[in-house]
């Protein structure tokens, strides 16, 4: 069995930004699934790293976007999937989790093969992650019930592409670690 990453996408956040009141409902139902696969790959020694934007703030680290994030009007969001200790935390400026980040060579150090790509949206960083995961020969996996849209129809049409154009299986949450 290849080592197995779950990779959390952009879920710190204070949902203050161009098109927030369209995503706020898709990611309040993938929450407790991505707390629940979080928790599962915890007991299963699975490694938790998120990839989060970092909103243009160059001076801030991960602990302060946390806490910002959790200071504001939809801290709900962000409560249930707050990093643990043993989490890893890499910040990115752009759309997808390698793009000018350490991100492949930590994966690279610890042996990872295939990634869980989890988190938001599904049309945009998820799928340029995949895109970016594929080529550089990761096996991807998307729980489509572990990912938030902004727009339904392209997150369906982004899976499409992901699993037909990446190989990237695409499943439940419930598949995964049970």
């Amino acid at each position: 069995m290849s080592k197995v990453a779950l990779i959390v996408i952009d879920m710190i956040n204070t949902y203050d930004h161009e098109d927030a009141e369209l995503l706020i409902p898709s990611a309040g139902s993938v929450v407790p699934v991505i707390a629940d696969l979080a928790e599962r790959a915890r007991r299963s020694s699975i490694p938790v790293i998120y990839v989060n934007d970092n909103f243009g703030e160059w001076r801030s680290h991960h602990g302060e976007l946390l806490n910002h994030a959790l200071e504001g009007p939809h801290a709900h969001l962000v409560e249930p999937l707050k990093p643990d200790a043993d989490s890893l935390f890499v910040l990115k400026a752009r759309h997808s989790i390698f793009f000018e980040t350490p991100l492949h060579y930590l994966l690279q150090q610890q042996g990872i093969e295939q990634l869980v790509l989890c988190g938001q949206v599904t049309e945009q960083c998820v799928l340029y992650s995949a895109l970016d995961a594929h080529i550089r020969h990761f096996q991807v996996i998307v729980p489509q019930d572990a990912v938030a849209h902004i727009h339904e129809d392209l997150a369906r049409a982004a899976l499409r592409m992901m699993e037909r154009n990446m190989g990237a299986r695409v499943c439940t949450s419930q598949d995964l670690w049970v």
